[in-house]
Parts: C-alpha cells; sequence; structure tokens
C-alpha cells in the first residue's frame, strides 16, 4: 500500500464507499487506516467501508468531537450503521457522550495504545508504567511530523530533558513485525533520551470490536 497523504486522510474520493443496504461506516482516526484496511481485507469484511479524518486531529483533540458529529451527519442517510473507530483520545469523556447522544458505538478505551494493548492489560500495567512514552507503528513512522516538530525539538533540541525527564522508557507497541520500523523505534528512543521496550501487540481489542460489529448485521 502507498504512504497515505501528508495529512493523513481518506475521503470518499479516496475510497470506494459503496453505501447501501447492510453496509456498515467506519469513521475512523487516520492514524488507524492502515490496520484497519488490513483487519478488513484479511477478514473478508466487504460489508464495511472506511472513512478517516485527519490523524492530526490529534493534535487538537477538542475538535475531535465535532469533525465526528459531521462526519456521522454527513452519512447517516446511506448506512444501516456508523461505527466510530476512536477511542477517548483526549476528549474528556466529551466523544463517547456525543456518540451517546447520536446513537453511534465507538471503540472503548482511553486511547489507542490501551486499545491495541487491550484496555484490561494497558489498565493493570498502568501504574506500573507512569512514565511510559508510547509509540504504534503509525506514530515511529510519522515520528517527526507528530512528535519531534510540534514539540518544538526540531528548533530547540535542548527541550528535550525538559519535556521528556520525567518518562523512563519508550515502549513500541508493534501492530506488525517489521525490522525496518523497530530500528526506527530503536531510533526515536535514543534521541529522546530513553530506554526502549519493543513490545507486539498485533491489533489488539481493535480487531475484538471490529469482529463484533461486523457480526451484528
Amino acid at each position: 500500500m502507498t504512504d497515505l497523504p501528508d495529512d493523513n486522510t481518506l475521503t470518499e474520493s479516496g475510497l470506494d464507499l459503496r453505501a447501501g443496504k447492510g453496509r456498515i461506516l467506519l469513521i475512523a482516526c487516520g492514524a488507524l487506516a492502515r490496520e484497519i484496511l488490513a483487519l478488513i481485507r484479511l477478514n473478508g469484511w466487504d460489508h464495511m467501508d472506511l472513512q478517516c479524518l485527519p490523524a492530526k486531529l490529534h493534535l487538537y483533540p477538542d475538535r475531535i468531537v465535532t469533525a465526528v458529529e459531521e462526519a456521522v451527519a454527513r452519512n447517516r442517510a446511506t448506512y444501516d450503521d456508523i461505527f466510530v473507530v476512536y477511542a477517548d483520545c483526549g476528549t474528556g469523556g466529551q466523544l463517547q457522550a456525543k456518540c451517546t447522544e447520536l446513537g453511534v458505538n465507538m471503540v472503548a478505551g482511553p486511547h489507542c495504545y490501551a486499545f491495541f494493548e487491550g484496555n484490561d492489560a494497558f489498565a493493570a500495567r498502568a501504574e506500573d508504567e507512569i512514565t511510559a512514552f508510547y509509540l504504534t507503528d503509525f506514530l515511529v513512522k510519522q515520528f517527526d511530523a507528530f512528535v519531534w516538530k510540534p514539540m518544538g525539538l526540531d528548533r530547540h533540541p535542548e527541550l528535550r530533558d525538559m519535556l521528556f525527564g520525567n518518562y523512563t522508557k519508550l515502549v513500541y507497541q508493534a501492530q506488525t513485525e517489521d525490522p525496518a520500523l523497530l530500528a526506527k523505534a530503536r531510533d526515536c528512543a535514543d534521541r529522546l533520551g530513553l530506554a526502549f521496550e519493543y513490545r507486539f501487540t498485533g491489533y489488539g481489542d481493535l480487531a475484538h470490536a471490529l469482529r463484533a460489529e461486523a457480526e451484528k448485521t
């Protein structure tokens, strides 16, 4: 698969959204596009279509709720079901409240780090990993765009110890077994001055949530 555009946005013009009877629309974070498409293909969920919102909304979580609401409104009339593939993602419960108001379901969990590892497993580790900084496949690939540059470390590397001084390790939650990504994740840890831990999670609770949604129809 070719790389996503810089804003990591997939829209109707980029995907075959075949609305109709029995079809499910997944409204998702652009950071999850590859994983969702892989699961759809692997499981033959031909009745599921995907529309991704810009991954960079994670830099402005207050905008996620409005973007999801607008996407649901645009597509409600042409789909039997809509499923929101976001966790809370820094919205402070507002996204769940909006989904409840709109009558659509969403992925459970505080963020993608939790549901990739499995929400229960992540919660069990939470107290011991309060000083861990997490990366997924997407964030390893987009480390400069989503971590290094937004935090100003490209211009002011001296800020590193101030921003990451309370972290002790970088945990790479890998969705795929990719030696190149593993090497890049190690480099990310080195750049941040953190110890490195590799943890293969696969798709975790994301796979379970999509399977449950796919089997509803």
